[in-house]
């Protein structure tokens, strides 16, 4: 669960929604807590970084939760890649969109398209 008194600002209606299961089960979480630079110009500026959606303390675990079409998530994979070549100790987990729409679907959200209709 955020310790925080107001729920943070979602970027997408799904990111809402996994953070209401993980609050149900009482699982801790914290949303976009840390950015892992991957990679620098020549003066040493970030050029490019990633920010998993959520972190499960209890789990070590970053998760990224994506709805883009398979066809469509190279470079998010790319992104991954990256960051578990530099930063090999962090866990991270990917849920694509077949299986945030299985997870959303045991719990019984009903909106499940409207919810997948925009990429995240």
């Amino acid at each position: 669960m955020t310790t925080e008194a107001v729920p943070p600002p979602f970027s997408h209606p799904v990111e809402a929604e996994f953070a209401r299961i993980l609050d149900f089960y009482g699982i801790p979480w914290e949303y976009e807590p840390r950015t892992f630079v991957l990679q620098r110009d020549a003066c040493g500026q970030v050029t490019e970084a990633f920010s998993p959606d959520f972190y499960l303390p209890e789990q070590d675990l970053y998760v990224e939760l994506t709805t883009m079409l398979p066809n469509q998530i190279r470079h998010k994979n790319r992104k991954l890649r990256q960051l578990r070549t530099l930063y090999p100790e962090i866990n991270i987990k990917l849920f694509k969109r077949g299986d945030i729409r299985n997870l959303l679907l045991k719990f019984g959200v009903s909106d499940i398209p409207d919810m997948m209709a925009n990429d995240l």
